[in-house]
């Protein structure tokens, strides 16, 4: 079996804390390396177990979540942060995709919707399970200019322009669209996207999707 994904749990209710960490260790495919009750002690937590994932509440004491996340990815690029909130609320997904999360699911959610959402984000997906998430998307790439110049060498410059087919697929990618969908929407074989997929991510110089989506709506690249 490969490694477990590495989880941490930023979360003010120790009660659920509690219930998160009972089901995701119930789990054989992740565990969780760490726990904190503010954003402040979610960073220095992240800094000091290095997980794979954070799942990191929005409203918590001092530091929140969005705050939390965006000092987090700018120390650790390759961590994954997942939004766990009560609040439905449009300005907080954009201010997530923001900061760079690539997930914002509820906390009533299907305890299963959960689990299948860390396990996606983790492999490369982006997942925004809300009512208002289409909204906040679609808001993210028509109002490019909002996003805060690059801080933490994520947005690099291209290592090669991207073609116009390129930018169509990436596009799709930001949707949290995967191969086969991408490849009926375009008319063309999933094999193909795939490659796509691959030289997009050999551009933007990253090891997965997520982060070619995050760097290309921090930069303006998809609307």
């Amino acid at each position: 079996m490969d490694k477990p994904i590495h989880i941490l749990l930023a979360e003010d209710q120790a009660i659920i804390r509690q219930g998160l960490r009972y089901i995701i260790d119930a789990q054989p495919d992740m565990r969780v390396v760490g726990e904190a009750e503010d954003g402040e002690a979610a960073i220095q937590a992240a800094l000091q177990t290095g997980p794979n994932l954070i799942l990191m509440d929005i409203r918590m004491p001092g530091r929140n979540g969005i705050e939390a996340t965006r000092a987090i990815l700018a120390a650790r690029p390759e961590t994954k942060v997942v939004l766990l909130t009560t609040f439905d609320i449009r300005e907080y997904v954009y201010d997530g995709i923001r900061a760079g999360a690539v997930g914002y699911i509820l906390k009533d959610a299907p305890t299963q919707e959960l689990l299948e959402g860390i396990r996606s984000a983790h492999r490369g997906a982006v997942i925004y399970r809300s009512a208002v998430s289409g909204q906040a998307l679609a808001q993210a790439m028509r109002d490019g200019t909002d996003y805060a110049p690059p801080e933490d060498g994520q947005t690099s410059p291209l290592l090669e322009p991207i073609t116009e087919r390129e930018l169509e697929v990436l596009q799709h990618m930001a949707y949290g669209r995967q191969n086969a969908e991408i490849a009926s929407l375009l008319s063309v074989s999933e094999s193909t996207v795939k490659t796509h997929v691959h030289r997009i991510l050999q551009k933007f110089g990253v090891e997965d999707r997520t982060q070619a989506v995050v760097i290309a709506l921090r930069r303006r690249i998809v609307r």
